[in-house]
């Protein structure tokens, strides 16, 4: 029996599961929102939320636990200088997961992790997608 258990195996061992917590953390700091399935979300959820903790204190014993947990300068960096700024007036509570559906190829449950205050780019077709829907509006003259 599984008492006091926590966490998902994800099919991985030890070494193949904190690598890919520590992969998807840090394209979720360096991006702000990635794609994966439900059970990979939820398994690193918490696990980026302790970095951006640690990026909140900001001492330079916290650098070096991210910095053993995410084995990127550069992530440790954007963590510290970008990233955990953003969330000094916040309690936690730092990711959102946004279900997307199934993916097409197995039909696995699909979902977006990213920060809460993450605003996605616009894409290039946005402004031609605006400007034909501002052409196909009936013109009301009064």
């Amino acid at each position: 029996m599984r008492h006091a258990r926590s966490g998902k195996k994800l099919g991985r061992d030890s070494a193949h599961r904190k690598a890919l917590y520590s992969n998807l953390a840090g394209a979720l700091i360096e991006h702000g929102r990635i794609q994966t399935t439900v059970a990979k979300a939820k398994a690193v959820k918490p696990f980026a939320e302790k970095m951006i903790t640690l990026g909140k204190r900001g001492d330079l014993h916290a650098r070096r636990q991210a910095l053993a947990a995410l084995r990127s300068n550069n992530i440790v960096h954007a963590l510290f200088a970008e990233v955990a700024p953003r969330f000094a007036d916040r309690p936690g509570g730092y990711t959102r997961i946004v279900r997307l559906g199934p993916r097409q190829g197995d039909a696995a449950e699909m979902v977006y992790l990213e920060l809460v205050d993450h605003e996605p780019a616009a894409s290039p077709f946005a402004a031609r997608r605006a400007a034909r829907a501002d052409d196909t509006e009936p013109q009301t003259e009064e």
